[in-house]
């Protein structure tokens, strides 16, 4: 069985409504901004970073690859590279951290004390990006091709009535997986499900409890049936034999993982 993540309180009071985009956050949201910038001016004071002759060559170095203009305010404290850093914003403050934990990664500084509230900032936020496994930089959780790919999927199935539920139980997937408390089981259920929804009408149009273990008996038949998935919204449809294994392979995950 799989749990939802828990609601928020003024959700589960009738008080608001849930939100309709909870994650995964592209770029720079509100909610993650003040928290980037602390911990970069966090990892920035990593004493493994100071030299004693030159005290601020690790951000002027930062600066200069990224290209980040600095000005000279005195009147604010710290150095002006410092203050250039840690009061990034949008893209750039990205472009400041992946600089950032590269410079460290550079200079065989592996501070999992420093990397590790990252990660957990990033993680709780519903952030689109994570740190490396290398912990040399950011990445983005899912590729930008994959991510259209999964937007445009949803979209499509949305809009045919074919595929019954399979575009929300596809929304729902990605939900659980990027999302606020990222839930990996129900992620993969879901999945499993849009599966089963989106075949249903094409394979057992006529039996309303139809499942991906009734269906399995009718793709063994698959071949003889010229034109069964013509129904399904796909690009490039399955041959019966390469559906009767995709089908196999979801039942076989379904009754591991559980409806």
């Amino acid at each position: 069985m799989t749990t939802a993540p828990r609601p928020r309180f003024s959700v589960r009071a009738g008080l608001t409504e849930a939100p309709e985009h909870d994650g995964s956050f592209e770029n720079v949201p509100e909610h993650l901004l003040l928290p980037l910038q602390e911990w970069v001016a966090y990892a920035l004071d990593n004493e493994a970073l100071v030299d004693d002759y030159d005290e601020d060559g690790a951000e002027r170095t930062i600066c200069l690859r990224l290209r980040i203009p600095t000005v000279d305010e005195p009147h604010r404290g710290g150095s002006k590279c410092h203050r250039a850093l840690i009061t990034a914003v949008g893209p750039r403050l990205l472009d400041v951290i992946d600089a950032v934990l590269a410079y460290l990664a550079e200079h065989g500084v592996h501070d999992q004390a420093s990397i590790r509230p990252l990660t957990d900032t990033l993680n709780e936020a519903g952030s689109a990006y994570r740190v490396t496994e290398a912990g040399d930089g950011l990445e983005e959780r899912v590729t930008p091709a994959v991510r259209n790919a999964v937007r445009q999927t949803v979209a499509d199935a949305e809009d045919a009535p074919a595929t019954g539920s399979a575009g929300n139980h596809l929304a729902a997937a990605w939900q659980a997986a990027y999302g606020r408390s990222p839930d990996a089981v129900r992620a993969y259920s879901e999945s499993i499900k849009a599966v089963e929804s989106a075949a249903h009408a094409a394979i057992q149009p006529n039996n309303a409890k139809a499942t991906l273990g009734t269906m399995l008996g009718e793709l063994k038949n698959v071949h003889s049936r010229p034109g069964a998935f013509n129904s399904l919204t796909c690009e490039h449809r399955p041959s019966g034999r390469d559906a009767l294994k995709l089908f196999n392979e979801n039942f076989t995950a379904r009754e591991v993982v559980g409806r």
